[in-house]
């Protein structure tokens, strides 16, 4: 194995990837670790960090390995990982959706139906994070979908729905 850089900050440790192994192959097994594959442990650490050591120690798994695959595409990037993002936007565990939402907006991905999907989710996190995003992707008229959010119990999903709002304000600006 590789002496992998676990304590790094992850952009430098996914630019000693790229740098290793292609920027199309470190896409590639990112889009296989959120598609639930084992990718090696090299490949682990340099997604998951000092974190990972810990899964490779004996930790539980869960869904670690999907987050950071997920998490990786924000720092790598082609067009082949379009459908891993929509597939993360319905994975089982809250913090690979809410990762898909970020991964979305930050990629400028016409995900919004998925994402509109999203903004009742069980968890707080995640509906804050799709109202987000949608204030970065969606259209005028996706205010109207993001403001019930704004008498959501949950301070965090209010604020994100109120960025939101504001995002597609200034977009669309009023003629």
């Amino acid at each position: 194995m590789p002496d992998v850089p676990a304590d790094l900050p992850i952009e430098k440790r996914l630019a000693a990837a790229v740098e290793l192994y292609g920027e199309a192959t470190v896409v590639k097994r990112s889009i296989s670790l959120l598609a639930g594959n084992n990718e090696g442990e090299d490949f682990l650490v340099y997604v998951g960090g000092e974190h990972a050591r810990g899964i490779l120690d004996g930790a539980p798994v869960l869904y670690w390995p999907e987050l950071w695959g997920t998490r990786a595409l924000l720092y790598v990037w082609d067009d082949s990982a379009v459908a891993a993002v929509r597939a993360a936007l319905g994975n089982q565990a809250w913090r690979v959706r809410e990762m898909g939402a970020r991964v979305a907006a930050t990629r400028g991905l016409e995900l919004v139906p998925a994402l509109t999907e999203l903004l009742t989710d069980e968890v707080a996190r995640v509906r804050a994070a799709a109202a987000r995003a949608i204030g970065d992707l969606g259209a005028l008229a996706d205010v109207d979908t993001i403001r019930p959010l704004l008498k959501d119990a949950d301070i965090d999903v209010r604020r994100g729905a109120q960025q939101g709002m504001d995002n597609l304000r200034s977009r669309y600006p009023a003629p």
